[in-house]
């Protein structure tokens, strides 16, 4: 049907981390603050914008803890995120705050990468649902996943080709790839949208709510989170400081 299929198993590429880029940003402490103080200062609040924020880090903290959550949305963080599908599939249901653009299997033939875990990854479930914790799998557990999901990635890319050689639709060929396919998208948000993303999908020891993330989107979680430190210092501290849950 005028294509040939060219991938061979020695031309898929498996990937066991995630990629987090800041590709654009808009935010600082003094965001906070002159949205804050615009309640009491009106027009005046502006000069927020010239001071130093350290000057004013005991208000950020009493917003944070008193949950004023509002003046941390006057900022915005871009970022360009290549991960598993199944990862985007929990990170879009963070729906508040956040604006996404994927990239589209209908409009472009997808890459064959591939998620593979490795070694540190945590194999076997124990407990039951709601009250359990992942253990360290054997040696054989990890080469048993590694091994099926390799198998799996080249039959079902290779189905994907013969599909497109076909003449069939990308859109419908798709339909036989796995959610362990790498995709890649921007993702933009705010402070107090990242902080609920941050509460609800990573680990952390100062954690006033517990949370169980799937290791996967903890590890996207923690790229944005070591990016937004650096940009929002007093913010993020005071986020730390009062149990990591957003205002």
């Amino acid at each position: 049907m005028g294509r040939t299929p060219v991938t061979t198993p020695e031309s898929l590429s498996f990937r066991s981390d995630v990629t987090v880029e800041l590709v654009k940003s808009s935010a600082s402490d003094a965001d906070v603050l002159f949205a804050a103080r615009v309640s009491t200062a009106g027009e005046q609040s502006l000069d927020e914008l010239k001071k130093d924020p350290e000057r004013s880090k005991g208000l950020i903290n009493y917003l944070m803890r008193d949950r004023h959550g509002s003046p941390f949305e006057h900022n915005s963080m871009t970022f360009f995120i290549s991960a598993p599908i199944f990862v985007f599939r929990e990170f879009m249901r963070h729906r508040v705050g956040w604006s996404y653009n994927e990239e589209s299997g209908r409009y472009r033939e997808l890459e064959p990468v591939f998620y593979v875990p490795d070694a540190s990854r945590k194999l076997v479930q124990q407990g039951r649902p709601g009250k359990y914790v992942f253990v360290e799998g054997t040696p054989a557990q990890h080469e048993a996943v590694r091994g099926t999901l390799e198998e799996s990635y080249e039959q079902a890319y290779a189905a994907y080709q013969k599909l497109l050689a076909e003449g069939v639709a990308r859109e419908v060929a798709r339909s036989v790839l796995p959610v362990g396919l790498f995709s890649s998208m921007y993702a933009t948000c705010n402070a107090r949208s990242l902080m609920h993303f941050l509460g609800l999908r990573t680990q952390h020891e100062l954690a006033k709510v517990p949370s169980f993330p799937q290791r996967e989107i903890e590890m996207v979680g923690e790229r944005m989170e070591a990016e937004w430190a650096k940009l929002m210092p007093l913010t993020y501290a005071a986020f730390n400081a009062n149990g990591r849950v957003a205002p």
